[in-house]
């Protein structure tokens, strides 16, 4: 919750109700008996007798005005370094200022606020009303070259409003509380809370937090986490036989001290040295992960995870393989957003959901559930309606689970009026439907922002022959009404969604290709089942990374105990790549696409933490297979907006 703190303070002057406004054509400022002009924000000061026959002329940014010859004018070259300061009585004729007879050429590059016809001695001054601060006083132009009023100011004087309390947008320190002044600079709101647990405190002299878990980029990288328990086959949610887990890697070079609450119980602490990676197992939650429904909200549902220094988080749901697995990459809580799309897999024999899960990090969230087509089929509750509909609020750390009767909840668009977090998945599935055997999905969903228009997707390889493509079945959504897409090569589905969450399914696939659009999409992954005769491995699934979102720089977490692990690399024909310090060198071309793919087995030494380094931005995947088990997520991305 945001407080505003006022301050009672006797101002000498109330002026925020004037709107603000640039002085003249550039901004600057005018007194009496003086003027300011010159364009691009460079200004000249001449006498008040300047000649009414000369005009203010065009120069470069930098205090120099332009060489005549450069414009077509009949400005003399070599005047072109003459002081800005000129007296006013330069014979026009001669002077580097612009003459009213200069080339139309010239006149384009000239301000367009100023005509080259217009007396110069009027052109420059402040709009009527425009309130201004020279040297801590506040003054309102008369539109005419002087000011009506002028005051000095007790505290500080803001351009546009006058004296205040504070500037605002700046920021002053209360303990680990950031407060920030508002628009109106009389009184502050809080801002960001410098989180100790995130080894953040509150600078005096910057007023905002400083650490190394400050000002951080949007990727896969952060401080502050939420692992979050999703519906699981109830023969695999029990410890000790199976565990629900995150493996933390510190990608600083500094230990990190990582802290796991839950509501306000802590849960454990662990140190992290730097570039290593630790595993952390943490009690499955019953509510979340136990039955098969129906839609609830779990209070203080999801775990908290924050960290001193940067890292990244991966969950296990469980982490041993075993008959169900999947894991998903989190999603740090700077990079959360509050739109997002689900994908997930049909409702399976009656009895297995198809699910997704929202995490709120703020207390008083309202969450907004639009189902699509085939997502309007829900076991209802927790304020969520039968036919997929709802509104829930939830408070910092609770999850809302929906689970399906029947149908879908692929498509379902989630509006929040705060930052959430969506995971979407299955309890246990076959795919396709008719294909053994059932597997847990589970991923964290991107935020709709981060979403783009065009996608590279290629197939995992098959175990134990790597040299062969594992099929996979390919969906691709719509984020908006009227989509059209495009497939290189043509993949021979439909291309035309009508609607926001329609999706076109591609089934039992070895093809690489580029799929494009028109307007924003979302691609999963699904692993087959193992009955399909693609090697080993039973249902996993993940989201494509579009180009925009690769990274030149990996750090990422493969666990060691599965028969085999390996990282698929999409890069740029040509360039270069190394894992683990090792090049690659194995490059397979995807089409036309000027793309190429490598599947690299990872190494089961060492304690599962590797690296992907290249010259060129590169997307990547992760997974492991077994006997009737996989996981599959993307072992990491940029989370920067991308326009529609």
């Amino acid at each position: 919750m945001r407080r505003l703190i006022l301050f009672k303070s006797s101002l000498p002057i109330a002026l925020a109700a004037f709107a603000m406004s640039g002085c003249g054509d550039d901004g600057a400022t005018s007194t009496a008996g003086t003027m300011t002009g010159g364009t691009d924000g460079t200004t000249a000061t001449t006498e008040a007798t300047t000649d009414p026959g000369t005009s203010a002329g065009p120069t470069d940014g930098t205090g120099v005005e332009t060489d005549g010859t450069a414009t077509g004018s009949q400005t003399d070259a070599t005047t072109d370094t003459t002081d800005a300061t000129t007296d006013a009585t330069t014979d026009p004729t001669t002077d580097a200022t612009t003459d009213a007879t200069t080339d139309a050429t010239t006149d384009a590059t000239t301000d367009a606020t100023t005509d080259a016809t217009t007396d110069a001695t009027t052109d420059n001054f402040c709009e009527e009303g425009v309130v201004i601060c020279e040297d801590g006083v506040a003054k309102i132009c008369d539109g005419m070259g002087g000011f009506t009023e002028e005051n000095t100011c007790e505290e500080q004087c803001a351009d546009g409003i006058g004296c205040v309390l504070c500037i605002p947008g700046e920021g002053q320190c209360e303990g680990d509380q950031v407060l920030v002044c508002n628009d109106q600079g009389d009184g502050y709101i809080e801002g960001d809370s410098c989180d100790p647990l995130q080894g953040l405190s509150c600078d005096m002299d910057l007023g905002q937090c400083v650490g190394a878990c400050a000002n951080l980029g949007l990727s896969y990288i952060g401080c502050d986490y939420y692992p979050t328990v999703t519906l699981q086959h109830d023969s695999y949610n029990s410890s000790p036989k199976d565990d629900f887990a995150v493996a933390v890697a510190n990608t600083s070079n500094a230990t990190a001290e990582v802290t796991i609450t839950q509501g306000g119980n802590t849960i454990t602490n662990v140190s992290v040295a730097a570039g290593a990676v630790e595993l952390v197992v943490l009690p499955w939650v019953n509510a979340l992960t136990k039955g098969h429904g129906p839609t609830a909200m779990v209070t203080d549902g999801a775990y908290r995870l924050r960290s001193t220094q940067p890292v990244t988080v991966y969950q296990f749901n469980p982490l041993n393989s075993t008959t169900t697995n999947d894991a998903s990459l989190l999603l740090p809580v700077n990079t959360w957003r509050d739109e997002y799309m689900v994908a997930a897999w049909p409702h399976w024999v009656n009895t297995y959901p198809s699910t997704y899960a929202v995490v709120a990090s703020q207390d008083a969230t309202t969450v907004t559930l639009n189902p699509s087509a085939t997502g309007g089929q829900i076991q209802a509750g927790a304020g969520v309606s039968a036919n997929g509909t709802g509104e829930v609020m939830l408070n910092e750390g609770d999850v809302l689970q929906v689970t399906s009767s029947a149908g879908d909840v692929t498509g379902t668009i989630i509006v929040a009026d705060k930052p959430i977090q969506v995971f979407g998945g299955h309890e246990c599935t076959n795919i396709p439907l008719n294909v053994a055997a059932c597997d847990h999905l589970e991923e964290s969903m991107f935020p709709i922002e981060t979403l783009a228009k065009e996608y590279i997707v290629v197939p995992p390889v098959q175990i134990p022959n790597d040299n062969l493509d594992k099929a996979q079945v390919v969906r691709v959504i719509a984020s908006e009404d009227d989509t059209e897409l495009v497939f290189e090569p043509d993949q021979g589905v439909n291309t035309s969604l009508a609607n926001a969450g329609d999706f076109v399914e591609l089934s039992m696939t070895t093809a690489a290709f580029k799929v494009s659009s028109d307007k924003k999409i979302l691609v999963a992954q699904y692993m087959v089942g193992q009955a399909a005769n693609f090697g080993q491995s039973d249902p996993a699934y993940i989201l494509a990374v579009p180009q925009e979102q690769y990274r030149t720089s990996y750090l990422f977490f493969a666990a060691t105990n599965w028969q085999a692990n390996y990282v698929d690399i999409i890069a740029p024909d040509g360039a270069g790549v190394e894992v683990d310090g090792m090049m690659v060198n194995t490059w397979s071309p995807i089409g036309a696409t000027g793309f190429s793919v490598a599947h690299v087995q990872l190494s089961n030494a060492g304690d599962g933490t590797h690296t992907v380094e290249a010259d060129e931005k590169v997307g990547i995947s992760v997974y492991g297979v077994q006997s009737s088990g996989s996981y599959w997520y993307t072992g990491g991305l940029d989370l920067e907006f991308i326009p529609q």
